[in-house]
């Protein structure tokens, strides 16, 4: 199964290195060194436990499985990394350098704890398939350091990205911080796989049979979490982008309710150049048509809002729903009054019969009143010189 996990895990980490490697360009602050440094760990741990590439590391080292100790190593290292970013995220630069020598000296132990142990062992073949299963088996307490080691740093990160997520600055880099804190679980699927390694070993057999929950769990781990790490960085051109999509959408979901308007009162309307951007384009849309709207209020009828408005009620609408049907049966009524030159004998105080408090909320509820011109409602009031019940009006 590493054959396949691994080099998409490789893949991915390569991607992340060299989409994060050109802010160094710019900015070489602490926790950017760091998370450079942590994809370029995960691609060299992924690339060298690729099978054929981890014989090849072994053979020219000249060390039997020196790939796994490499591997591990960096495993340990990129760990902390990860906490390195996470305390300059959350702590000023010398409260943040504090409380990182403690985690670099421990990490030095533990490098140093794991290169004893490896080189103490005798040598039993290459593994680049199951080298922590045979660890288990012949040098467990080099595997049980290891572990030990990964677990205390990924419970650690875990810890930090979910409390510093409650009070990052911006919502990708929340939404960064807990992927990578929700990838603890998967990372403990790992350790508990190889810790059952070494207990398995200890009773005379291996740990084979779950070897790929291991895989599948650490794949999990780092593709989430490498995700997750550089999410703050694409997360807002995936929000651009969706604005983007957001603006074309609506300025084709307006198109036909602002030339029905601007066809009458053709006024409100400016000239623009086809270089001006569709989010500028889209609120001058959104003007025009209240401009417009305003413009036909001396043709609307009063009592067509009121009585659009209880017909609306029958037919269960309630809040901005019901809203924009009453402005969608003013404005067809108007529309046609002018259009015959049939003033109404009263005309209401506003053509709106909603108020939305910003331009986001103006842009949803226009699109419902876009939608509701063609409503039974409309319809209904539409080519209706007068209310429904009131004498007919004609003209001198």
């Amino acid at each position: 199964m590493n054959t396949l996990l691994y080099p998409l895990c490789s893949a991915v980490a390569l991607a992340a290195l060299l989409y994060k490697a050109r802010v160094l360009r710019t900015d070489r602050s602490v926790p950017q060194v760091a998370l450079v440094a942590n994809f370029l760990l995960l691609f060299v741990i992924f690339t060298v436990s690729t099978p054929s590439v981890w014989v090849r590391v072994s053979e020219l080292a000249g060390i039997e499985n020196f790939s796994g100790l490499l591997t591990q190593s960096c495993v340990v290292v990129m760990t902390v990394c990860q906490q390195l970013v996470l305390l300059h995220f959350s702590h000023g630069p010398e409260t943040a350098r504090r409380k990182a020598v403690p985690r670099v000296v421990a990490l030095g132990l533990v490098l140093v704890t794991m290169s004893v142990l490896f080189f103490a062992a005798t040598a039993h073949g290459e593994a680049p398939h199951d080298f922590a299963v045979a660890r288990a088996q012949f040098t467990p307490a080099y595997l049980v350091v290891y572990l030990a080691a990964f677990t205390a740093n990924q419970v650690q990160v875990g810890v930090m990205g979910r409390r510093y997520a409650r009070i990052a600055p911006s919502p990708w880099l929340r939404r960064g911080l807990r992927m990578v804190a929700l990838t603890l679980p998967f990372a403990l699927v790992y350790t508990g796989a190889r810790t059952a390694d070494v207990v398995a070993a200890q009773l005379g057999h291996d740990g084979r049979a779950w070897e790929p929950v291991a895989q599948i769990g650490v794949a999990i781990a780092v593709i989430v979490q490498t995700i997750g790490w550089i999410l703050p960085d694409w997360g807002p051109h995936l929000t651009s982008l969706r604005d983007r999509l957001g603006h074309r959408i609506a300025h084709r979901a307006l198109g036909p309710l602002h030339r029905s308007l601007t066809e009458h009162v053709p006024e409100p309307v400016l000239p623009f150049t086809r270089a001006l951007d569709l989010r500028t384009r889209l609120y001058r849309m959104v003007i025009e048509i209240r401009d417009a709207q305003w413009a036909l209020r001396t043709w609307m009828d009063a009592d067509v809002a009121e009585l659009a408005r209880q017909d609306a009620e029958r037919a269960g609408l309630r809040g901005e729903e019901l809203a924009a049907v009453v402005e969608a049966a003013q404005l067809r009524n108007a529309i046609d009054a002018k259009r015959r030159d049939l003033p109404p004998p009263r005309q209401p105080q506003t053509p709106m019969a909603a108020a939305p408090g910003d331009l986001a909320a103006e842009l949803a509820f226009q699109r419902r009143l876009a939608r509701a011109m063609s409503s039974p409602i409309a319809d209904r009031y539409a080519g209706r010189t007068e209310a429904p019940g009131t004498p007919r009006k004609e003209p001198a």
